[in-house]
């Protein structure tokens, strides 16, 4: 039976009392060439469950996914093992049921998840404080360039041109609306990230640089030197992270003078997903907590003395007046972050170590086989578990070439890049724990075939 919850006499009355005559007055106001004639052409009116159900998994079956061949992508997303425990535990009726924990006194599980949360990822970023999460780590970018400037009072942010594409598009859309000046660097398909290039475009009116670490490309740029230029000038330093793995073993950036880091935490606890939800992480230094976004979890004691937990310097829109608000995010990913934070204690810190170590030996592992191809150089002097190699021509192609052996060979830079025609020769390729030794060979061979196939 199908739910219809008004009768053809209920609308007739509500469309009286406002003065329409049928629903489609309500959409008068949507010019006509954006309004549909009819039907849309191919797509059938109704159809049953089971057949549905029939098509989606047709088309779903065209899909070469992430466990059913080599996986060699990367570029802010990554394919990790993620322990079975984690989808177990996060399914805990608990967990599920508790949506927003605006009543302390019934939700004190949630809100000792979200501190605990906020104490990792403080820990893991080196810095004074952490949020309860965002949304992702584009909008966790933006979120911190927007916190500079309510900290410096001013209105440019200089970036890297090792910042993902993505993320810098994200920054310029929304500063379409907000007024932030944006100086955004080019890529160059360099070894050496663009440090210099940055340091040269800091002046008296920046507010933020944003630097990628690891960056796009998978270099490894000097933070420190970078801190020290924005420091003679006031200006904050915002770090970026999508690969939190390689936190394993890279110096974390608050511990190398960032001000503010922040980036996506997919890679512990989160599956890949076709492309989310995913789970920004957010943390600065503590004399900037006032201007921090998003929500935040404090500890505190009770009427009797027992240690609890609350909201606290809750400065979102939902609590203040809006124009005086430092955001409007209004929840976190709250299910991401309880993934994130058991995946996280189930490693430790030792286990953290040793996973980034197998990352790093795996990655360099595929570097020396790849570098056997002919025609194949790789471009880094230095990387964690992602690295760029250069082909010999558009490396798009490549890529189409390789998923048709049954290979997904890595992130096209040209992809990234449509508009930089010296960059579609790069290739991103990344190497996890689930990387295996038969992996590697299947891309090197098949990528010396293609490579051979063109050239002949």
């Amino acid at each position: 039976m199908r739910y219809l919850p008004l009768t053809p006499a209920d609308r007739a009355e509500m469309l009286g009392v406002i003065g329409a005559t049928s629903v489609d007055d309500l959409f008068s106001d949507v010019p006509a060439a954006a309004r549909l004639a009819g039907p849309i052409a191919g797509l059938p009116n109704h159809a049953s469950e089971m057949a549905v159900e029939r098509h989606m998994a047709a088309l779903a079956g065209k899909n070469l996914s992430a466990g059913a061949a080599p996986f060699f992508l990367g570029a802010g997303a990554y394919r990790h093992h993620i322990p079975a425990s984690v989808d177990h535990l996060i399914q805990r009726g608990e967990f599920l049921t508790a949506y927003t924990p605006y009543q302390p006194e019934i939700a004190q599980g949630t809100l000792q998840v979200l501190f605990e949360f906020q104490t990792q990822v403080a820990r893991l970023y080196g810095v004074d404080v952490a949020n309860a999460s965002m949304y992702d780590g584009s909008t966790a970018c933006w979120e911190a360039i927007v916190m500079a400037g309510r900290v410096t009072r001013r209105k440019k942010a200089v970036l890297s041109g090792g910042l993902h594409p993505h993320y810098v598009s994200c920054v310029e859309t929304m500063a379409r609306f907000t007024g932030e000046t944006i100086d955004a660097r080019k890529p160059v398909l360099e070894a050496a990230p663009d440090d210099d290039a940055v340091i040269a475009a800091i002046d008296g009116e920046t507010a933020s640089v944003v630097v990628q670490y690891p960056d796009i490309l998978g270099r490894i740029p000097d933070l420190a030197a970078i801190s020290a230029a924005t420091q003679v000038v006031g200006a904050l330093l915002v770090v970026v992270m999508t690969e939190p793995v390689a936190l394993g073993l890279l110096e974390a950036p608050g511990h190398l003078g960032a001000d503010i880091v922040v980036g996506e935490g997919q890679s512990l606890g989160v599956g890949l997903q076709f492309g989310g939800p995913y789970l920004g992480l957010f943390g600065c230094r503590e004399k900037y907590v006032r201007q921090m976004p998003g929500r935040l979890c404090g500890q505190t004691v009770d009427a009797d003395g027992r240690r609890g937990f609350v909201l606290t310097l809750s400065t979102r829109e939902q609590h203040i007046r809006r124009e005086k608000a430092t955001s409007n995010i209004c929840t976190n990913s709250g299910l991401c972050a309880l993934a994130f934070s058991i995946h996280m204690s189930l490693l430790g810190g030792e286990g953290l170590a040793q996973l980034a170590a197998v990352n790093h030996g795996r990655a360099q592992t595929l570097a020396k086989r790849l570098a056997q191809v002919p025609g194949v150089s790789v471009l880094n002097d230095a990387w964690f578990n992602e690295f760029t190699v250069i082909l010999p021509g558009d490396a798009r192609e490549v890529v189409r070439s390789l998923a048709d052996k049954g290979v997904l060979g890595g992130v096209s830079l040209g992809r990234l890049y449509p508009e930089a025609g010296d960059l579609h020769g790069g290739l991103l390729v990344t190497a996890t724990e689930t990387t295996t030794d038969e992996d590697i060979e299947a891309l090197a061979t098949a990528l010396g075939e293609v490579l051979k196939g063109a050239a002949a």
